[in-house]
């Protein structure tokens, strides 16, 4: 199967689904605690890129999809175990925490210098942000914003699936890229806003 024929799935699906769950009243809340790693070794032009452009995009392309991000934030930092094992210092459950940092954990990413990543990590929900890596909306489908990507990988729910095929794992970058895709060119998040609600009650629940 090609990426042509993923999208186009994907986009038979979101039809289908996006009819049952059609925009209605007000913005969906999506709580996130940022945490700012104070271990990490970013410049301030990397920082200021950060917060100028790519959060602002990150914000602007959900609002336009109807989901409001409501952002508290706090300052945290990243140990290692004597095993190498991450020790994250600053964050809350109940909610989607962001942690930005310079760099991935070399295990997580495996020595790829990747820009994000996003899992469930000691009860805690996280998207780990390597500052120095990470890039706004380039090419739709294939390159999209990083914060964006890495969001919807909660969002969607893939933070729930404990082991996949690397098959599975190439669809679900796929899916992911589409939503962030729809939600930058089209304001697009009707489906969206469905999936995001069966995540965050679960992610209340699980709190």
């Amino acid at each position: 199967m090609t990426r042509r024929d993923i999208l186009l799935g994907l986009g038979t699906a979101a039809v289908t689904v996006g009819a049952a769950h059609a925009e209605a009243g007000g913005p969906l809340l999506v709580p996130i605690h940022r945490v700012l790693d104070s271990r990490a070794r970013c410049s301030p032009a990397e920082w200021r890129h950060f917060w100028g452009s790519l959060w602002p995009e990150a914000y602007g392309n959900f609002s336009r999809g109807g989901l409001q991000l409501q952002c508290t934030d706090s300052k945290g930092e990243i140990k290692r175990s004597p095993a190498g094992r991450p020790i994250f210092v600053g964050l809350q459950p109940g909610v989607l925490n962001l942690v930005l940092t310079d760099h991935l954990p070399q295990n997580w990413d495996r020595g790829r210098s990747g820009a994000g990543v996003t899992t469930r990590y000691d009860g805690y929900h996280i998207c780990l942000i390597a500052i120095t890596e990470a890039h706004g909306n380039q090419v739709p489908y294939l390159s999209v914003n990083t914060c964006v990507h890495e969001l919807l990988h909660a969002l969607l729910g893939d933070v729930f699936v404990k082991r996949e095929t690397w098959y599975q794992a190439g669809w679900r970058e796929t899916r992911a890229d589409w939503y962030a895709t729809r939600l930058w060119l089209f304001g697009d998040g009707a489906t969206l806003r469905g999936l995001a609600s069966d995540y965050l009650r679960r992610l209340r629940g699980a709190a």
